[in-house]
């Protein structure tokens, strides 16, 4: 009796004005070669993240992402998107100071 564990990314989605990056992972558990379990984890992606004293806008690391999923955010997350996204949380950022 063998077990394996697989891991896959079976979901990609592009969600929102701010073209968030939505990835779900399976893992998927097999008994010789037929599946016995699946589970799901889920993560988001952000076009900028901002840190720092004071605090300064950059690009997210995508670096440990799959080569799918850093394609797929090059492709989505313009100049345009960028600035938006930045200029839409500093707004709220200000009205919630």
């Amino acid at each position: 009796m063998e077990l394996t564990e697989t891991q896959l990314e079976d979901k990609i989605e592009i969600v929102g004005d701010f073209k968030h990056v939505q990835i779900r992972t399976a893992t998927v558990i097999a008994r010789d070669g037929v599946e016995i379990s699946r589970s799901f984890h889920r993560h988001t992606l952000v076009c900028s993240t901002k840190s720092g004293d004071p605090a300064v806008w950059s690009d997210t690391d995508i670096s440990g992402e799959s080569a799918e999923v850093q394609a797929i955010c090059n492709a989505v997350w313009t100049t345009a998107i960028k600035t938006a996204y930045q200029t839409a949380m500093d707004a709220q950022d200000t009205l919630g100071a």
